[in-house]
């Protein structure tokens, strides 16, 4: 039986994902990993995990921060690396080799999700693997030295987007892949943020509860490049869905549900003026990307309730 999701249960439990790693103080990856692991620790579980901060900084040599069977991919495989393990399991499990039931969880930064693993995840989607794929995204390639993603938001500066006289920041929209994974027909996808735990972690065990390919896309506050305070991860990822930058829904067997709705929609400048990384949209000749930013996401959020009452 799964444990309540009430946190005086839940800090009972022995921790799958544990203090000691090399991850950045108030680091968002760190805080999404430790959510997803307790939520779907009450299975035996198999992580793959692919290159990137999380991977890096969690196994160093002789060193885990794992207490679960967990496969460190390359960059751009951590999806198909699992659904070959998926695949041994179901093969084993029908020759009465394995007689338990095992979850298969892989984790991948948004460079090696939205860019460089895209064409592995979306192949283990359409073959129907029976694994959840945990996007941790936060916006760049972290780990390399805060390079534009293709989820970098507009506006953002990073280190090949610079904000200057040449160009102010990224120009372009940010990829929306919860949109793309769910166009794949899968049964479960995803939003969610560590500021709203308890909704991350029902989305986990939801996920688990259902076979076939699952995908989460979670928001990873990063303070380096996002050049904020290091305790700032879960006040940021609030801001994100209050100002629906970030909204909080899932799409199961293709119908659209949003899972928390603000009370008062703040507008995106509560979000921006926060990070060091918009300040110069700030400034009167960049002011014009703002009023795009609201734009885009009024815009994608009237979708999303349309979408919602399509199919309620």
């Amino acid at each position: 039986m799964a444990t309540e999701l009430k946190l005086k249960e839940l800090a009972k439990k022995e921790p799958l994902f544990t203090s000691g790693h090399r991850l950045c103080a108030g680091c968002g990856a760190a805080i999404v990993a430790k959510m997803v692991i307790l939520a779907a620790a009450d299975y035996p579980l198999v992580l793959a995990n692919a290159t990137g901060c999380l991977e890096v900084a969690s196994c160093i040599q002789d060193y885990t921060a794992w207490r679960v069977p967990w496969i460190h991919s390359a960059f751009e495989n951590a999806a198909v690396t699992l659904a070959g393990v998926e695949t041994m399991y179901r093969a084993l499990k029908k020759k009465g080799k394995i007689d338990r039931e095992i979850k298969f969880i892989a984790f991948g930064g948004d460079g090696g999700t939205y860019d460089i693993g895209l064409q592995s995840l979306s192949g283990a989607m359409e073959r129907g693997h029976d694994l959840l794929y945990v996007c941790y995204d936060n916006g760049a390639y972290m780990n390399t030295g805060i390079q534009r993603s293709s989820a970098t938001p507009l506006g953002a500066e990073t280190t090949t987007s610079p904000a200057g006289s040449a160009i102010p920041g990224k120009l372009q929209r940010r990829k929306d892949l919860t949109r793309i994974i769910a166009a794949h027909n899968v049964p479960y996808v995803a939003q969610a943020a560590p500021s709203h735990w308890a909704d991350l972690m029902k989305k986990v065990r939801k996920a688990l509860a259902i076979e076939g390919p699952k995908f989460i896309n979670i928001l990873s506050p990063c303070n380096r490049g996002w050049r904020t305070r290091t305790d700032d991860a879960i006040m940021l990822s609030r801001l994100a869905v209050e100002t629906c930058y970030w909204p909080l829904y899932e799409v199961a067997n293709g119908v659209t549900k949003i899972t928390f709705k603000p009370k008062e929609k703040k507008p995106v400048e509560e979000f921006l003026k926060t990070q060091g990384r918009f300040k110069h949209l700030f400034k009167p000749e960049n002011k014009w990307i703002i009023r795009q930013f609201q734009e885009e996401i009024d815009r994608e959020w009237e979708r999303l309730q349309k979408e919602e009452t399509l199919y309620s």
